[in-house]
Parts: C-alpha cells; sequence; structure tokens
C-alpha cells in the first residue's frame, strides 16, 4: 500500500470507528500535502500528573460519575447529580474507563506514526502500570471488579488491511499481570465451525463479572459479530451478526449495542438492547447516529457520547434520550 493510500484508509476508517479518532481524521487530512505518515495531537498534554493522586482526593469512590471531559482530562460528578460543577480527577486521556478500584486510560502519543499508552491506575489515581501499544486510542472498559482491563485500537499497515481498516483489542490481567495485546488470534468459532480468516478484527470488549466471560466484536469478509469470549479457555464463539460495541449491563443480562441500520455515514448506527436469554432485540429511544460503545448509568438507563456530550436513554426502548453532561465523553458509573 502506497503511504497516500494508507493515510486514506486510516481517515476513512477512522470516521467509520468514531469516538476521539473522529478529531484525528480531520487533522490527518490537514496533513496529507505535508506527509504521508500519520500522528496525531493528545487533547490536552499528558505531564506527571498522570502518576499522582487524583486532585479531589478520591476519584474513584462509589457514588461518582467520571468522564473525559471537552479539555481531555478525566473529571468527575456525583452520580446523584450529574449537574454539579465538575472536579477535576486524573490525568488527560483519550479514553477513559474504570470500575472495582481500577482505572485504564488511553493516551495518544504523537510521532511519526502514532502510538497508544495504555496507563493503569488504582483507585487513588496513581499510575502502577504503562503498556506500549500501536495505534490510535478507540475504546477501553475494566471488568466489574477491576482485575481485567482491555482496550482498542485503530491500527494501519496489516497486510490484509488493503483498503480497509484494521484493529488490535487486548486484555490485561492486573492480578497475574498477564497481557495479551492483541486477542486475534484467539480461536473462534462462526456459525458452529472453527473459523479462520487474515482479515479477522475485534474491538469494544466488555466483561462479565466473573472477569472470564467477555463479549466483543469481530469483523470478517464485511461482516460484523457479536462474540462471546471465555478467557480461561481462550476460545471464543458467534452469538449473532450486526453487532457493534457491546456493553454488558450490571446485572450481566443483556447488552447494549450500536446496530449498523444504514449506509448512510449520518444515519448509519442506531442503539439497541439485547436480552441474552431470549436473543431478543430492542430499538432505543434514540434515533440520532451514535457511533460509541454505551456506558450503563445503572442497570435501567444507558449513556453515550453524542455531538461532543453525553446522553442517557432508557434501555428498555421507552422514553426519550436527555442530555446528561455537557462537553464530555468515556462517561463510567463507579458503584
Amino acid at each position: 500500500m502506497t503511504p497516500i493510500r494508507r493515510l486514506l484508509v486510516l481517515v476513512a476508517a477512522v470516521a467509520l470507528l468514531g469516538g476521539t479518532a473522529a478529531g484525528y481524521a480531520a487533522w490527518a487530512a490537514r496533513r496529507t500535502a505535508a506527509s504521508a505518515s500519520v500522528s496525531v495531537p493528545v487533547s490536552a498534554p499528558v505531564s506527571a500528573s498522570a502518576s499522582g493522586p487524583a486532585r479531589d482526593g478520591g476519584a474513584l469512590r462509589p457514588g461518582r460519575l467520571m468522564f473525559r471531559s471537552a479539555g481531555g482530562t478525566v473529571a468527575g460528578v456525583p452520580l446523584e447529580d450529574p449537574s454539579a460543577p465538575p472536579a477535576p480527577s486524573g490525568p488527560a486521556c483519550n479514553r477513559f474507563s474504570t470500575a472495582g478500584g481500577t482505572a485504564i486510560c488511553l493516551v495518544a502519543k504523537p510521532g511519526a506514526l502514532v502510538t497508544t499508552d495504555a496507563v493503569i491506575l488504582d483507585r487513588s489515581m496513581k499510575e502502577t502500570r504503562r503498556i506500549k501499544l500501536a495505534g490510535i486510542p478507540n475504546r477501553a472498559r475494566v471488568s466489574p471488579s477491576g482485575r481485567m482491563a482491555s482496550w482498542t485500537v485503530f491500527v494501519t499497515g496489516d497486510s490484509y488491511s488493503d483498503g480497509a481498516f484494521s484493529t488490535w483489542s487486548g486484555i490485561l490481567d492486573t492480578r497475574t499481570g498477564y497481557v495479551v495485546t492483541n486477542i486475534e488470534d484467539i480461536p473462534l468459532t462462526l456459525d458452529g465451525r472453527r473459523y479462520h480468516a487474515p482479515d479477522v478484527n475485534y474491538w469494544g470488549i466488555t466483561f462479565a463479572a466473573d472477569d472470564n466471560r467477555f463479549y466483543a466484536t469481530v469483523a470478517t469478509k464485511g461482516k460484523t459479530y457479536l462474540v462471546e469470549g471465555d478467557y480461561g479457555a481462550w476460545r471464543a464463539r458467534t452469538l449473532r451478526e450486526n453487532v457493534e460495541c457491546p456493553s454488558l449491563s450490571p446485572d450481566g443480562t443483556r447488552l447494549v449495542f450500536k446496530k449498523r441500520v444504514s449506509s448512510d455515514p449520518r444515519r448509519m448506527w442506531r442503539l439497541h438492547l439485547l436480552d441474552l436469554a431470549t436473543m431478543r432485540e430492542t430499538p432505543l429511544a434514540e434515533t440520532a447516529n451514535v457511533d460509541d460503545q454505551a456506558a450503563w448509568l445503572d442497570d435501567r438507563t444507558v449513556m453515550y457520547a453524542r455531538g461532543g456530550d453525553v446522553w442517557s436513554v432508557p434501555a428498555d426502548g421507552s422514553g426519550a434520550p436527555k442530555p446528561l453532561l455537557r462537553g464530555a465523553s468515556s462517561p463510567v458509573a463507579v458503584r
């Protein structure tokens, strides 16, 4: 692939994946005449505060709604009062998630080719580990117990990805320290048969409470599937087609996900709910295009980034979307 074509592929795929990467695409487009390499700016500078204590003295305590502010740094408000003035609570992140006293902060590192640091933080927001990754930050999640952390980055240069995008998704077991930077080699069963293909891509991991079962999106041959993974047995199987960026409910019985409903980029995805017992889908009341991995505000409500803000909507298809946080992304409720 030529450098210019690689750049065009990057821009198209970043637009598809959304989130913080959307801004990077515009930046990359402006760089076309100057360089064949792609790099991105960090939204806010990362300094020593990335390994320092939280400035509000305990950001990850229960009852907080954490998020990435418009300035790029982590902030928090009380769950019962999201309209309260946000308290700065952590470092600059391009993606952020937390649960069980563990947080993950994905930080884009500018350069001739963009790289990402996956920074693991403890309850006081002090850095405990840093993992060097390729690509642009895209998704991040932590299991309910805080043991398992995951990430997705967008990368270029895979031999099979000529004219398409490629993602790397990884998992860190914070208890053992074992890390898999890219899970694409996990044995996959598709439609009941062991599946092999060079274009397999995973993204949007979400964990169950047992720290073993996880769900994610897998893409191959132009289709996307919901997969259920078994971390201990190291295997995965597809459950259904056309599911992207799943997010498991606190009670472990439902998934909210974005479903492709149109080829028009302005109306491409709509949020749906999947009941795991019946495999019944329910479209949510949010009809606008949502290109995000939604999170659960509580057991009845989901939240997601749209248009530079965080919105919420009932998880059962009723009601209507409501603004929750202005100038925010990567929302997560600390329970």
